[in-house]
C-alpha cells in the first residue's frame, strides 16, 4: 500500500501538483523500544474498543458507539510525531484517539457508561469528551465540524506566535462537506500550523467512497487550495509515523497546512447499529489477515527476536487488567447527581 501511495504522490507532481510539495516518505526505522511501545499503545486501543462493545451489547452504553478497531495505527503512529503543547480534534470515532493521548482508560469508559467520572462528566458520552490538560479537543458529533474547530485551534497558535501544530482528523465521509473546503482555504490563505488527517476508511457510515465520491484520491482535496497531500498506508505505524515526522516539521516550517491521506480499514460496522452488510466477509477477513496494523509490528518484533511470544502475551495480560479495570470502574462509578442537569451546559 506505501509503494502505491509513493507512485500515487509521484504521479500527482507530474500532473501538475507544486514542485514544493512533499513526496510520501518510507516507513520510519523503529527501535525495539519504538516498536514495542506502538505495539502495547495500538493494543491497548484494540482491546478497550472490544470491551466498549461488549458493554454496549450489555446495555451498559447508551447512544451511539463508534469502534476504532482495525485503524489502530493512524493515530498512534501520530502521536508519536507529536510534541508537549500539540493538539488534537476529531469525530466521533474517537475513542482511540483520545488514549494515544494518554488520557485516563477509566476516565474514558466512565464518559461511555454516563458516569460522573467521565471526562465530561457523565454527559458528552461517546462523541463528546474533551480533555485541556491534555490538549485533546473531541469528539464531534457533528459530521465535518471538528476541520473548522481544528482550523480555528491552528489560527491561535498562529496567532500567539508559539510552535504548535493542530492534528485534524476526519473520514472519507466528512470530506465532502462543504466547511471542509471553507477551513481548506483559510488555513492555506493565513498559512495555518494544521496537519489535516483524512482516515480513509473506505465507508462513509454504508456507501463505499467509489459510490460516493467523484475524487476518490483524498491527498488532492486541498489542491486548488494549494494545500500538499499525500497517501499513507494508514494500516502501517511505521508509514504514518514518518508522515507524521514530514507533515509536522511542514508546518512548524511555517509552510502553512498539509493533507494525510491515511488508507486504512475499519473492521466493525459504521457504528454498533450496523450489521455492515455492503461489504462482504471476505474483503474483511483479508484485511485483518493480510494488513492487520498489530500483526504487522508483532511479526516484527518476533522476527528480530526483540520480544518473544511470552513477552507479547504479557503485553496482552497487562493491556486487559487495564481495561478490565476501566470497565469495572464505569459500571459501578455514581452517575451525575440530578444537580448537575445544567452545569457545563449552553443553553
Amino acid at each position: 500500500m506505501a509503494s502505491a501511495a509513493r507512485k500515487a504522490s509521484a504521479k500527482s507532481r507530474a500532473d501538475g501538483k507544486p514542485s514544493s510539495a512533499p513526496m510520501a516518505p518510507k516507513p520510519a526505522e523503529f527501535t525495539k523500544d519504538q516498536d514495542l511501545k506502538a505495539y502495547r499503545d495500538m493494543l491497548l486501543i484494540r482491546r478497550f474498543e472490544e470491551k466498549a462493545g461488549q458493554l454496549y451489547g450489555m446495555g451498559f452504553i447508551g447512544g451511539f458507539c463508534h469502534l476504532y478497531i482495525g485503524q489502530e495505527a493512524v493515530v498512534t503512529g501520530m502521536q508519536m510525531s507529536l510534541r508537549e503543547g500539540d493538539q488534537m480534534i476529531t469525530a466521533y470515532r474517537d475513542h482511540g484517539h483520545m488514549l494515544a493521548m494518554d488520557m485516563s482508560p477509566r476516565g474514558v469508559m466512565a464518559e461511555l457508561t454516563g458516569r460522573r467520572g467521565g471526562y465530561s462528566k457523565g454527559k458528552g458520552g461517546s462523541m463528546h469528551m474533551f480533555s485541556k490538560e491534555k490538549n485533546f479537543y473531541g469528539g464531534h458529533g457533528i459530521v465535518g465540524a471538528q476541520v473548522s474547530l481544528g482550523t480555528g485551534l491552528a489560527f491561535a497558535n498562529r496567532y500567539r506566535g508559539n510552535d504548535n501544530v493542530t492534528l485534524t482528523y476526519f473520514g472519507d465521509g466528512a470530506a465532502n462537506q462543504g466547511q471542509v473546503y471553507e477551513s481548506f482555504n483559510m488555513a492555506s490563505l493565513w498559512k495555518l500550523p494544521v496537519i489535516y488527517i483524512i482516515e480513509n476508511n473506505r465507508y462513509a457510515m454504508g456507501t463505499s467512497v467509489t459510490r460516493s465520491s467523484a475524487e476518490t484520491d483524498f491527498s488532492q482535496r486541498g489542491s486548488s487550495f494549494k494545500i500538499p497531500g499525500i497517501q499513507i498506508d494508514g494500516m502501517d505505524v511505521r508509514a504514518v509515523k514518518a508522515a507524521g515526522d514530514l507533515a509536522t516539521e511542514w508546518c512548524r516550517s511555517g509552510k502553512g497546512p498539509i493533507i494525510l491521506e491515511m488508507l486504512t480499514y475499519r473492521y466493525r460496522g459504521h457504528s454498533m447499529s450496523d450489521p455492515a452488510k455492503y461489504r462482504s466477509k471476505e474483503e474483511v477477513q483479508k484485511m485483518r489477515s493480510e494488513h492487520d496494523p498489530i500483526e504487522q509490528v508483532k511479526a516484527r518484533l518476533l522476527d528480530k527476536k526483540w520480544a518473544s511470544e511470552d513477552d507479547l502475551k504479557a503485553i496482552d495480560r497487562e493491556v486487559r487488567d487495564i481495561v478490565a479495570d476501566s470497565a469495572e470502574f464505569a459500571q459501578t462509578d455514581p452517575e451525575p447527581d440530578v444537580s448537575e442537569l445544567y452545569t457545563d451546559i449552553l443553553l
